[in-house]
């Protein structure tokens, strides 16, 4: 299995006074670096955006099929009478 090589990016982020003191105090109290903290932060909203997106993904699905299904029993109802 081939190994990949991590390699790290460095960013430069703006943030709220009060989200950049937030940050500031949850590294300190986890004893995780600011860069960890950061990291896991946007992991979760990854994951939660990808899970919105699949919930709306699936809403649409279910909304087609209902249209489908709609419109097939239409035209078995025609076909009977």
């Amino acid at each position: 299995m081939e190994q990949h090589m991590r390699t790290k990016k460095k960013m430069s982020v703006t943030l709220d006074a009060e989200i950049f003191e937030a940050v500031e105090k949850t590294a300190e109290t986890c004893n995780i670096p600011k860069s960890q903290l950061a990291q896991e932060a946007f992991r979760l909203w990854f994951k939660k955006r990808t899970e919105e997106l699949m919930k709306e993904g699936y809403v649409e699905m279910a909304r087609e099929d209902q249209e489908f299904a709609d419109i097939t029993l239409d035209a078995q109802k025609e076909i009977l009478n």
